[in-house]
């Protein structure tokens, strides 16, 4: 039995040491000594791969192919041709393959490197933004940004935007298919500004990345033994190569290995012959022991039997909704996150019905919205996050962290989600029946019946009693916009979208990041010093209140070019006390003195909120304050006069030396594009 139990533990020992001697089988393992070329580089070696160096001569990610004399490196889904390589500083400028010699793709993805091996250098890029399919009928004269792109959409129209898009009016202006974000190099940037028929000469010119190698430690003990630098892709690790061998780069750690297995099994040996040795001495004993009392009677005992018990104290808690029918994708054993009920992605691909197009409710912030019923019944608003967007998981967790720790009756519910690591990301919301108020005000719904001024009040109400809550609560909503305030039946307000939202420091006066929103509603001093703070979702409230009084929309670019943008009108139209030419006249203002007093305040209040200077805002409590006091008619008049609205002569300079509509040129640092359309309802 001993001789047995030593032999197989020195097996097992001796299999554990990891001597790699057959890796790879079929290789020459000689070729890595090589170099390769391909274009305009010369003596490619390690970590790079390709020509006459065999894939295992580096990692997998460095793996090159020579296309047309043109050295083209994969990055995720994409490939890029490699302009300049400079492995001493471990950066190259490399130009997407697909746009190569051409403005127009099939590859419809942003260029995004989601890999520990290569990173955008943010000193010298610059992201360029192309729109494809785009609805150009009503834009006349074309911008130079524009040119024709046949990518079997409906329309053939295409263009191309430099710096932050969510900021630029063109934006709601062209209707596309898809848009897609492509680095540039900062200074080719200010080139096509100056130029803007170089845009493919622009795109040629690439764009810098940084690389790095994660396995240059590894790679650097294997050349102190004089070795050559390779890779084992079957078990994704670093490799030593020796002239036509593998070795090991710490020289002599093989055979120490194997010196401590064999020492190691001796020692167990004498261990297991001292417990043998020691037992059966023990069994002598018990078995004397029991010879000399064989004569001593023993009196009888009872013998217990063990009957098995059941364990409450470690029942597990159910969830208040019916359990998973499958193994979840979920990361933890909890079936909540944050607080909220874990879904698979099956459970809601099921309840979308494979997430049909004819349950589309609209797009959200960053994802299609689906209607959709539950197992147990209920009927939710499931929101698909958007697979080309690259800060989808941030946007996901920032929604679900923020909504679960917040609760309030004009505030929409999250009924839970999927794990950040599910196959795709979804977010369950409670379904909001009656569309936004955009679409009541000038989208889809409008034909439906018409707001009166009661309606639209109450909502300006319960919409600045939402955001007033959010930010006694330290958290900016950043994207208010009629797009994004939902009605059920009853007209009640439900505020959604949080993808964009900050929690917000409580030491702090402002949070640093660079502008992100929708046109039309960007705070501009936001916009001008990165600086976001309470008073730019004050800003954006103020264009919704015009937007409630004027029933126009806050960007059209059909309007004269100084009023494309409904704030610039609304400032003139008030400064210049033209209040009933900027007030719906459905609404009554000639005819109802009510009505009259009550818009004219309501608009004085707007135009506080859209002071340039954040400073000359009100908060959201006052804001809140002042409509409730038009709505109870607590406005300081007596019935029947009308309200001299009260602008001051500061208030009146800021606003006149309010900027123009931003430009489709703005430079910021931040990648994301944010969609300018919302869900109908949720």
């Amino acid at each position: 039995m001993l001789p047995l139990l030593f032999l197989f533990f020195l097996f097992f020992l001796l299999c554990s040491v990891d001597v790699a001697t057959s890796f790879p089988a079929h290789a020459d393992l000689s070729n890595c000594t090589q170099t390769f070329d391909c274009g305009p580089l010369r003596n490619l070696t390690y970590p790079f791969t390709g020509g006459t160096r065999p894939s295992y001569c580096g990692p997998p990610e460095f793996h090159l192919t020579c296309v047309d004399d043109s050295p083209e490196l994969t990055i995720g889904l994409l490939s890029y041709r490699i302009l300049k390589l400079d492995p001493a500083h471990q950066n190259m400028t490399v130009a997407r393959s697909d746009l190569w010699n051409s403005s127009c793709t099939d590859k419809l993805a942003n260029s995004t490197l989601e890999s520990e091996f290569f990173s955008y250098d943010d000193d010298d890029d610059m992201d360029v933004t192309i729109f494809y399919g785009c609805n150009s009928t009503f834009i006349d004269p074309m911008p130079q940004n524009w040119f024709l792109c046949d990518l079997n959409f409906p329309f053939k129209d295409a263009y191309y935007l430099i710096g932050p898009v969510p900021l630029d009016p063109i934006v709601s202006a062209f209707k596309c298919a898809v848009g897609i974000t492509v680095p540039i190099l900062k200074t080719t940037a200010a080139v096509l500004v100056g130029n803007r028929s170089l845009f493919k000469e622009a795109i040629m010119a690439g764009f810098n990345v940084n690389y790095t190698n994660p396995y240059e430690k590894q790679c650097a003990e294997c050349l102190n033994v004089n070795g050559l630098c390779g890779f084992d892709s079957d078990k994704n690790r670093p490799v030593c190569i020796c002239g036509k061998r593998l070795c090991d780069p710490a020289g002599k750690k093989t055979g120490i290995a194997i010196g401590l297995a064999v020492g190691g099994a001796i020692l167990f040996g004498i261990f297991v012959g001292f417990y043998f040795y020691y037992f059966i001495q023990r069994k002598k004993r018990k078995l004397a022991a029991e010879t000399q009392s064989k004569e001593v009677p023993t009196p009888l005992t009872s013998t217990s039997v063990a009957t098995p018990s059941t364990n409450l104290s470690q029942s597990q808690s159910i969830p208040s909704y019916p359990s998973f029918t499958s193994k979840p994708d979920y990361d933890n054993k909890a079936s909540t996150y944050f607080g909220v009920q874990v879904f698979t992605y099956t459970e809601l691909e099921e309840a979308t019905e494979n997430f049909n197009p004819a349950k589309e409710l609209g797009d959200g912030g960053f994802g299609t919205v689906y209607y959709g019923k539950l197992p147990d019944g209920r009927v939710v608003a499931v929101k698909r996050l958007y697979e080309n967007n690259f800060k989808r998981v941030e946007q996901f967790m920032n929604e679900v962290e923020i909504l679960t720790r917040l609760e309030h009756r004009n505030l929409v519910k999250l009924y839970g989600c999927t794990s950040k690591r599910s196959r795709e990301l979804l977010l369950v919301y409670e379904y909001i029946p009656n569309g936004t108020v955009a679409d009541h005000l000038h989208g889809k719904r409008v034909e439906s019946g018409f707001l009166s001024w009661p309606v639209r009040l109450s909502i300006a109400i319960d919409t600045a009693d939402a955001l007033a809550y959010l930010h006694r609560n330290d958290v900016i909503h950043r994207d208010v916009k009629s797009n994004n305030i939902l009605l059920d039946n009853d007209f009640c307000v439900k505020v959604a979208d949080f993808g964009l939202s900050r929690l917000f420091p409580n030491d702090a006066t402002h949070v640093s990041t660079a502008p992100q929103g929708t046109p039309g509603y960007v705070d501009p001093e936001y916009y001008q010093c990165y600086q976001l703070t309470d008073k730019s979702d004050v800003y954006s409230f103020g264009v919704v209140l015009i937007e409630l009084l004027s029933s126009l929309q806050a960007v059209d670019t059909n309007r004269h070019r100084l009023d494309i943008n409904l704030a610039n009108l609304a400032v003139n139209k008030i400064q210049n006390h033209l209040v009933n030419e900027l007030v719906d006249p459905l609404l009554g203002f000639e005819t109802n003195v009510s009505v009259r007093r009550m818009t004219t305040a309501v608009a004085e209040l707007a135009f506080r909120c859209l002071q340039q200077e954040k400073d000359m805002r009100p908060t959201m409590d006052e804001v809140l304050k002042g409509l409730k006091a038009v709505q109870n008619e607590d406005l300081g008049s007596e019935n029947g006069e009308a309200v001299v609205l009260d602008i001051g002569a500061d208030e009146v300079g800021l606003l006149r030396n309010m900027p123009p509509p931003l430009s489709p040129d703005s430079n910021g640092t931040d990648k994301l594009v944010s969609s300018s359309t919302t869900p109908s309802s949720f």
